[in-house]
């Protein structure tokens, strides 16, 4: 990390598959944070699916010169670098493969002006690749919160990323199961939409004591699609943000190292003396 950034706490949110919702979990985790009083950032890691501008309604691009990037700022003063923060037209796909995308993450991380920062979230990329990878190894992660849905198969896919986690080192803050419910505006009862949930089992099975539940709730998903997740309401996530503050990993790694003065990212011809940023 850069000297004009400090990051006291990193937490990233993760999930085993995609379309469970990780996204508006980790926009809204970061609003809730901040509206406690703290500094906060989002790290897109997501780098083929980048959607945390959308929900914040940004669509100012980063700045920077040829060596640090600044980053780009919601309405209330969230800090987010995203992809398409970077991209001409935010449509225009990512079509990288894994080194290319995983130097990205390098990028965001060590070339960012974050400034002082009380707790950043990584929204990661679903599943077990490259990127996250890269983030598992080389981030300071204090914790990670798992994004699930409720149907039966999520429970194997819940395990999966809690035993690529013990893997890594880094500890499970708690468990998110979106789209838990749904609440009947005619007679205020909660109806299960995809059955009953097979996530306790999981988080206890494996010792995780924090559990949130998310309804399926069109006020949220419409927040997210018009820019405006920073006017969500709700405490359903209070609790995972309190974890989420309270989390500390001892055995955390330092960050990514700074590639040394001169580096050209050619390691053919590099000739930098004790360079390893490509090992």
């Amino acid at each position: 990390m850069n000297e004009y950034s400090n990051v006291k706490k990193v937490i990233g949110v993760v999930s085993g598959k995609g379309g469970v919702g990780k996204s508006s979990v980790t926009s809204m985790l970061a609003v809730a944070t901040q509206r406690l009083g703290y500094k906060v950032a989002i790290l897109d890691a997501d780098i083929t699916g980048p959607s945390i501008p959308q929900a914040f309604g940004i669509k100012e691009k980063a700045t920077g010169t040829d060596e640090m990037i600044i980053p780009v700022e919601s309405k209330t003063g969230i800090k987010v670098m995203s992809v398409n923060a970077l991209l001409e037209d935010t449509t225009d796909p990512v079509v990288w493969r894994g080194p290319v995308l995983s130097g990205v993450i390098e990028q965001f991380w060590n070339n960012v002006v974050w400034e002082d920062i009380d707790v950043m979230y990584v929204d990661m990329p679903p599943g077990t690749g490259d990127v996250a990878l890269t983030v598992f190894q080389s981030l300071p992660l204090d914790g990670i919160v798992i994004v699930t849905s409720p149907q039966e198969l999520v429970s194997m896919i819940v395990e999966k990323a809690v035993k690529m986690a013990q893997l890594m080192n880094v500890p499970v803050i708690g468990i998110v199961e979106n789209m838990a419910y749904f609440t009947c505006p005619d007679c205020g009862q909660n109806h299960r939409i995809f059955g009953e949930s097979h996530v306790g089992e999981v988080a206890a099975k494996y010792g995780i004591t924090e559990m949130a539940e998310l309804p399926m709730n069109k006020k949220i998903a419409a927040a997210c699609d018009k820019g405006m997740i920073e006017l969500f309401e709700g405490t359903w996530l209070d609790k995972m943000v309190e974890a989420c503050l309270a989390a500390d990993n001892p055995d955390k790694h330092d960050g990514m190292p700074q590639p040394p003065e001169g580096c050209t990212g050619d390691c053919s011809s590099c000739g930098v003396d004790g360079c390893s940023s490509c090992h």
